[in-house]
């Protein structure tokens, strides 16, 4: 027999004999429940009972034509309700058996109520003789119990009463099969109010805005928190058309009439009180469906990141503009200069772009002699003269010191250039006044053409920088143009591109290990993997000097895979070796990271090395996260084999914090160029602030890279910084 054993039928039927029960007696039910009972426990039972009913009704139509008696039972076994045959009915209502009354091994012998509710968790089948009492033994008895499946909780049983001619083994399995298909629905049934409830909750007391509309797109609800973020009221905005919503209800009206979906756009709000204050929202839009897929509405919610936006403009603001003069600076004019050579690459600006390096002569005369303070006014008072001569779409930006960069990007003619940086020069023929004093100075000029004299950004300022110390070199006070003669180095950099591919072939290159220490605990988290240049004849030779040639190349492939795979074994050598697991980072050059075989050679690494996937940690910088499309899934890819990833030199190029907060980090790494001055740089020290609170509000930890001094390590203490590097620590060579 299915279910239970011949052992529990054995042990039920001794009981029964034990407790001296005559088996030719029809006992006689002990506890019966009134009819006020029994219509309570109903009433408590009603969504069981018609769950059961449902699905008891399926059962006794697919046996259609074999006598059935169905009965529900409670969790304490009494009777709740009979269905089927008419005629065993009948004959069980004559022997006392009818709903209220309780089934107990005690009271009613071996019966499969009783036994499916001791033994919940295996459906019983009692055929004839397994039965205690005599007068069930030409019947065939079959039950399951049931429960909610989320908590276990037990609910009752079915059991299927039948003559013994018509006893099936496959009735037990369409019990069963039927009690699983109960739960499933009695369970459902119970998440949909819970979340009817949560959304009752969640709709009215939510800090998100709600809108939700029928099928024609007439709005039907609008929150409370809708209302306070757009100043509208329910009387303006509910039973009137979602297009007359502005700014999303052109959103919502698409996902309705095309099934679109919406999530993160951006929206603003304006103030209905003339004020300037505005609301910036993130918002989501979707379909609601009914049980056939149809769409019946749509639901649309938006979220206040009024203070994250704010504190995003202000952090950018900091990051991309000079704090002295106020106009943008070396990062900021990077970002958009490379922008202009993407557009003009895909012919979107078909114009040249002229990149201009302007230094002022002998001004370190006059820090000298007038003062830093000085200083800083004629800084000020050049950029406003400079700033006069702009076009539409022209930047100027301050490069550090009196360094001071022009892009002009809507060129025609090296003529026109040549025209606009004479009137440039013009401006320096008036004297400068400064507190009563009328000072002179002069500036030096070099030109680097967009795409005559190089292709990125790199060349064109590198190659406009050239132009100008030869402009200085030939007098000061005047402008040249960049020319190929200009550039000396060329003969040594091929020769240097010839050692490096040697280099990679005869294993020249050594890893330094720099320690990241708990700036809470001063323990060692992790290490950094640097690489330099083992030159046979210069000895050790600078990244700074071999890196940009790498990748100009394409050397830094090979070289980015050995790196990685040397510090992962290096990494799995210390673990064997008895020391302490620690993580290990390796920096990925933006040529490896956007390969599409990154993921693949990172794995088969791990593997080969048999390192743990947690102790190694990817480092990317800001700029390789600006193809959004190639980030965002390389990065859940890296994160999904258990790798780490940081973002290196944070700060330094130009993320979108709507994006970072997308992306699959694990922490950040503040640029030392901001921690460097954190001590008497206001501008240093509120960026270096922002940017780990904000990291902390993302759930991220953040690194300081190059921390000198005890100053700067309190400062970070005392911001929450995670981890420093550079405090009183010594690299140690320990690979090659």
């Amino acid at each position: 027999m299915s279910g239970i054993s011949k052992d529990y039928i054995t042990a039920s039927k001794r009981f029964c004999a034990e407790a001296g029960m005559d088996a030719k007696v029809i006992p006689a039910p002990a506890v019966v429940m009134t009819e006020e009972e029994l219509e309570a426990k109903r009433k408590e039972y009603d969504e069981i009972l018609s769950v059961v009913q449902f699905f008891g009704d399926k059962v006794l139509d697919s046996l259609k034509g074999t006598p059935l008696l169905l009965s529900v039972a409670d969790e304490k076994g009494f009777i709740l309700r009979m269905m089927g045959d008419e005629t065993i009915r009948s004959m069980v209502n004559e022997l006392g058996i009818r709903p209220g009354v309780q089934f107990t091994e005690e009271v009613m012998g071996t019966n499969v109520v009783s036994l499916s509710l001791k033994h919940s968790g295996q459906p019983i089948e009692l055929i004839g003789p397994d039965h205690y009492h005599e007068y069930l033994h030409t019947s065939a008895c079959y039950a399951v119990a049931f429960r909610y499946t989320d908590n276990n909780n037990l609910l009752g049983s079915l059991s299927i009463m039948t003559a013994i001619e018509f006893k099936n083994p496959l009735m037990i399995t369409m019990l069963s099969t039927t009690i699983d298909s109960i739960e499933r629905e009695l369970l459902l049934r119970k998440q949909n109010r819970k979340l009817n409830i949560m959304n009752q909750i969640m709709f009215q007391n939510t800090r998100n805005g709600i809108i939700i509309t029928d099928k024609e797109g007439v709005i039907t609800d609008f929150n409370q928190f809708a209302q306070e973020l757009t100043g509208l009221t329910i009387e303006e905005t509910v039973d009137k058309p979602v297009l007359c919503l502005d700014p999303m209800g052109g959103f919502i009206h698409s996902v309705i009439e095309e099934g679109k979906q919406y999530e993160d756009i951006q929206i603003e709000f304006g103030s209905r009180d003339g004020s300037r204050h505005k609301n910036v929202c993130l918002f989501d839009a979707f379909p609601i469906y009914d049980e056939f897929r149809r769409i019946i509405g749509a639901f649309g919610q938006f979220r206040n990141i009024t203070d994250r936006y704010e504190a995003e403009e202000r952090y950018n603001y900091l990051a991309n503009h000079d704090d002295l003069t106020n106009i943008p600076n070396r990062r900021y004019y990077k970002m958009r200069l490379q922008s202009m050579i993407e557009q003009a690459k895909t012919g979107l600006h078909p114009y040249q772009i002229a990149v201009i390096y302007l230094d002022l002569d002998r001004f370190k005369l006059v820090n000298d002699t007038l003062g830093h303070t000085n200083g800083d006014m004629l800084l000020k008072l050049v950029v406003d003269r400079l700033k006069s001569l702009l076009a539409p779409g022209d930047i100027i930006a301050r490069m550090g010191g009196d360094e001071f960069m022009f892009m002009l990007p809507g060129i025609c003619s090296v003529g026109e250039v040549t025209r606009r940086v004479e009137n440039i020069l013009k401006l320096f023929h008036e004297p400068f006044n400064m507190n009563g004093y009328e000072f002179h100075i002069t500036a030096s000029i070099g030109i680097a053409m967009y795409p005559d004299d190089g292709l990125d950004i790199e060349m064109l300022m590198i190659h406009a920088d050239t132009a100008m110390y030869k402009a200085k070199e030939r007098g000061k006070n005047q402008y040249l143009h960049y020319s190929s003669e200009m550039q000396t180095r060329s003969h040594e950099k091929i020769r240097m591109e010839t050692s490096l591919r040697r280099a990679l072939e005869n294993n020249e290159f050594i890893l330094y290990y720099q320690p990241q220490i708990d700036i809470r605990s001063g323990r060692v988290k992790g290490v950094e993997a640097l690489v330099r240049w083992q030159h046979p004849e210069r000895g050790i030779v600078s990244p700074y000097e071999f890196i940009p040639l790498a990748e100009e190349t394409g050397l830094i492939i090979p070289l980015d895979q050995w790196v990685l795979r040397t510090a992962c074994h290096q990494n799995k050598k210390w673990q064997d070796m008895g020391l302490a697991p620690l993580r290990i980072a390796v920096n990925l050059s933006s040529q490896q990271f956007a390969k599409d075989s990154l993921v693949d050679i990172v794995q088969e690494i791990l593997e080969e090395s048999g390192l743990d996937p947690q102790y190694l940690e990817l480092e990317i910088t800001e700029t390789m996260t600006m193809d959004v499309e190639h980030t965002i899934p390389t990065l859940e890819k890296l994160h999904a084999l258990g790798v780490q990833i940081s973002i290196d030199d944070f700060g330094t190029g130009y993320s979108s914090l709507n994006y970072l907060k997308k992306f699959s980090i694990d922490r950040l790494k503040i640029d030392q160029s901001f921690v460097r001055d954190i001590m008497f740089d206001a501008h240093d020290s509120d960026i270096v602030g922002t940017i780990i609170a904000m990291a902390h509000g993302m759930g991220l930890e953040v690194i300081a890279e190059g921390v000198e001094d005890a100053g700067q390590l309190e400062f970070l203490r005392k911001q929450n910084c995670n981890e420093v590097h550079g405090v009183l620590l010594q690299q140690t060579d320990t690979s090659r």
